[in-house]
């Protein structure tokens, strides 16, 4: 089977839990073909090196640089419902160029043929943890016609992958996966395929049994960023500032921090500050070992985040920092902050 795999481009959680899948996929015998644009592109071609690839629709968006992002999201609508067509219309001009049996969509809202494929027609798949949309304070009364509208946006789907368990008790992403509006009955073309993450306990036991979990000791704190600007250059900055052994006028050993900016377009090159050693990105294999060995992890509260960390057995000892005025990151910080009060 041919499939295309195409994951949204903000931040790069979207496309870091594709990468099981696209595992999963070529062990199973498919041919598989990545879609795409930006860093999440080039986060999955440095995985898949030897796979082919298409470029897909560009979005570029910018958070506001407060807390509040309702009104630059409204602001960004109409430039989202372009993209959504534009994706549409450059989906449909990949088909004409060569058959794709199966087209998986991790919420780009413009990759679907038709929700009722007839034999032989590429069926295509979107992909979400959030099935319930949280909306901020004052705006909460909108959340039944948000759900609603992201409900038209799947149905035109074959089937939506749910990257989470089914059973409600077992959930990691809580009631964004499970919205209350199931609480009578599930769609039929909504399928729970579990929680998904680059990462297992498989590579942790690995990875600890080498001794490499020593060697990456060093790294007292681990902060991993990504996410829209500027609030991702926003923390780490902060994170520097925080952390910083000269700024805060330290004394005795030196509290050893890594940053990894998350920036998949820069040149792979280390630089140290200080205390504090800064890359643009890390390989898992290099990046587990950190996160293994550290004392504190910090990343944001993204699902995808959670998921990774959770493969690791890593969420007790993770500091979950929402984006401001992203609601679904207040939500999953709040919860995973509560179930780890309740381990203590």
């Amino acid at each position: 089977m041919k499939i295309l795999v195409a994951p949204l481009n903000w931040g790069l959680g979207h496309a870091s839990r594709c990468v099981p899948l696209i595992h999963r996929l070529l062990d199973e015998g498919n041919e598989v073909i990545i879609g795409g644009d930006g860093e999440s592109l080039t986060l999955l071609r440095k995985h898949f090196p030897r796979l082919r690839y298409v470029y897909l629709a560009p979005l570029r968006l910018r958070y506001s640089k407060g807390s509040r992002q309702v009104l630059a999201m409204l602001i960004a609508l109409p430039k989202i419902i372009a993209w959504a067509v534009k994706d549409h219309a450059m989906l449909k001009a990949v088909l004409r160029e060569e058959p794709i049996d199966r087209v998986i969509s991790d919420n780009r809202f413009g990759l679907f043929l038709s929700d009722s494929p007839k034999a032989g027609q590429t069926r295509c798949v979107y992909m979400t943890h959030q099935l319930h949309i949280p909306l901020p304070r004052g705006w909460r009364w909108l959340e039944p016609l948000a759900e609603r509208l992201h409900a038209r946006v799947y149905a035109h789907y074959y089937k939506v992958w749910v990257p989470d368990y089914e059973a409600p008790d077992q959930s990691l992403a809580g009631d964004l996966s499970h919205p209350q509006i199931f609480k009578s009955s599930t769609p039929q073309n909504i399928e729970y395929i579990g929680p998904l993450s680059r990462f297992n306990l498989t590579a942790k036991r690995s990875y600890s049994d080498s001794g490499l979990t020593g060697k990456a000791a060093q790294y007292e704190t681990v902060v991993v960023l990504s996410g829209l600007e500027p609030h991702r250059t926003i923390l780490e900055q902060q994170i520097i500032a925080r952390f910083s052994y000269s700024a805060n006028g330290h004394t005795g050993e030196k509290h050893e921090v890594l940053i990894v900016q998350g920036l998949m377009n820069r040149p792979n090159t280390r630089f140290k500050r200080g205390n504090i050693t800064i890359v643009p990105y890390m390989s898992d294999e290099e990046l587990v070992p950190a996160l293994v060995g550290a004392k504190h992890i910090i990343a944001r509260s993204g699902y995808s985040t959670i998921m990774d960390l959770e493969a690791l057995g890593l969420n007790h000892k993770s500091e979950l920092i929402p984006t401001p005025g992203q609601p679904e990151q207040e939500y999953l910080a709040a919860r995973f902050a509560e179930k780890n009060a309740k381990k203590c």
